[in-house]
């Protein structure tokens, strides 16, 4: 999985110009996967595929766009009609994707008119990528899903109205405890809105042979991969983190534990 993000310098800029920004987030993007594709001591080959789901928010509905790449290991050459397999560790380091991402941005904003209105100092930052094997990529999609229809925050992490706050549930990177916020309601609608995305704006988009448009269809790649591999492919084993808690059957999303009842507590409750 491949995550592309911007620095924080260029947010505001993205959030007030929000269906051109995310557009070329998705074109600059994607471009530097096929770059880094066609690049012969990374893949070399022309025609990769991969989709990305653009995600808006943080925990605490702090505005930060991302776009997750769900990327196979390998590409299609359409030169030689083979599978050449990607790094099992990864697609490629991350500092040059990082650097090829920066320069393809730049240059869509140029495009489109509107590079004039961004800082210069912003393409002096580091634009963080993060790029790590996930196996088999099922946890990856597993994780990815719910954000397809789900929004900045749902209702049960909002504990309460009161006082004039909104008080709700968050956790921190990296910790299963959950805590708690309160903010000013208007700043609640401030935070959650901005995530509202332009009407029409497809956050999920195909690439390369995952493409429908494809002229080279799934299965015939399966076929290639499973060439190149000697018809002995096995995915490589990545550990995957467990959840803490269980998840809805029905949205996926994970649901929190509130309280436990003793079973002859929940009978006299029910019998009286």
């Amino acid at each position: 999985m491949i995550t592309f993000t911007v620095p924080q310098q260029l947010r505001r800029f993205i959030r007030s110009n929000p269906e051109q920004g995310y557009s070329a987030m998705f074109t600059a993007s994607s471009e530097t996967l096929k770059a880094v594709a066609a690049t012969p001591r990374f893949v070399g080959a022309d025609l990769p595929g991969f989709f990305g789901v653009l995600h808006t928010w943080g925990r605490q509905l702090t505005y930060h766009p991302h776009i997750h790449y769900v990327v196979p290991g390998g590409a299609v050459s359409k030169s030689d009609g083979t599978w050449h397999p990607s790094p099992v560790s990864f697609f490629a380091p991350v500092k040059i994707i990082s650097k090829i991402f920066s320069a393809k941005l730049r240059d869509e904003f140029k495009r489109i008119g509107l590079l004039q209105d961004i800082d210069p100092h912003v393409w002096r930052e580091n634009f963080n990528v993060n790029c790590q094997a996930v196996g088999n990529c099922q946890e990856s999609v597993r994780y990815l899903a719910p954000y397809v229809f789900k929004v900045a925050i749902s209702n049960s992490r909002i504990i309460k109205v009161e006082g004039g706050k909104v008080f709700f549930h968050y956790k921190k990177p990296h910790s299963r405890r959950w805590r708690s916020m309160a903010v000013d309601i208007m700043e609640f609608m401030r935070r959650y809105l901005q995530h509202v995305l332009p009407t029409g704006f497809m956050k999920v988009r195909h690439y390369g042979f995952m493409n429908p448009a494809s002229s080279v269809e799934l299965e015939k790649v399966k076929s290639l991969i499973e060439l190149a591999y000697g018809f002995e492919l096995e995915v490589p084993e990545v550990a995957q983190q467990e959840d803490a808690y269980p998840r809805c059957p029905s949205c996926g999303g994970q649901m929190e534990v509130r309280c436990w009842i003793h079973p002859l507590i929940a009978r006299i409750l029910e019998y009286g």
